[in-house]
């Protein structure tokens, strides 16, 4: 999410709050916010995993698996968004 706001301001386009950042993003159509905070979640559920929560932590690394085709498309938008500057 860091690297949205950096590209935006090279592009000229200023977000302050996180969610201008998604919004501006979104409009850029390289996410769609819904599916990226759903993400977001998953991710930092991950980060946070303890071992006793072994079901939690499978649920998430399955989700992730699933969605990487959509992880995958956001990382093409971003490059082919960064080489348009």
């Amino acid at each position: 999410a860091k690297i949205f706001k950096l590209l935006l301001e090279n592009k000229g386009i200023i977000a302050n709050k996180m969610s201008e950042v998604l919004v501006e993003m979104e409009r850029e159509e390289i996410i769609d916010i819904e599916k990226w905070i759903e993400l977001r979640n998953v991710r930092n559920e991950l980060e946070h995993d303890y071992p006793d929560e072994l079901e939690v932590a499978l649920r998430d690394l399955k989700y992730c698996v699933e969605n990487f085709n959509e992880l995958e498309k956001i990382v093409k938008k971003v490059f082919e968004f960064a080489k348009n500057w």
